[in-house]
């Protein structure tokens, strides 16, 4: 079982950064590719940014490339994203979630992939 817990959350002015992280623990290592989603209220979860189990391999929503980097840490079983140029859009709640994967160069963008998913942190982006 993996459990997920997102922080990092919190008010920023635009123009400003973030970084989120997302404490992983359980079974996970280089066989579980991870992601960020995020969901405003009332819409479908988006897809922000995934990268591999081997770490290699990421993923960017074209809302968001250039602004935001997704990383993890193998020693401390955690994922990152680093989100930096801050505007109101990018106001809701973020997601971390993990799947399991046979190959460690594979990931995916689509939230239905995946079956284990953190509480979610809340970004406001305002001035």
């Amino acid at each position: 079982q993996v459990q997920l817990v997102e922080s990092g959350g919190g008010l920023v002015q635009p123009g400003g950064s973030l970084r989120l992280s997302c404490a992983a623990s359980g079974r996970t290592g280089s066989h579980y590719a991870m992601a960020w989603f995020r969901q405003a209220l009332g819409k479908e979860r988006e897809f922000v940014a995934t990268i591999s189990g081997s770490g290699d391999i990421t993923y960017y929503a074209d809302s968001i490339k250039g602004r935001f980097t997704i990383s993890r840490d193998y020693t401390s079983n955690t994922l990152y994203l680093q989100m930096n140029n801050l505007n109101p859009e990018d106001t809701t709640v973020y997601y971390c979630a993990a799947k399991w994967t046979s190959s460690t160069r594979v990931t995916s963008s689509m939230p239905t992939q995946y079956n284990y998913w953190g509480q979610g942190t809340q970004v406001t982006v305002s001035s």
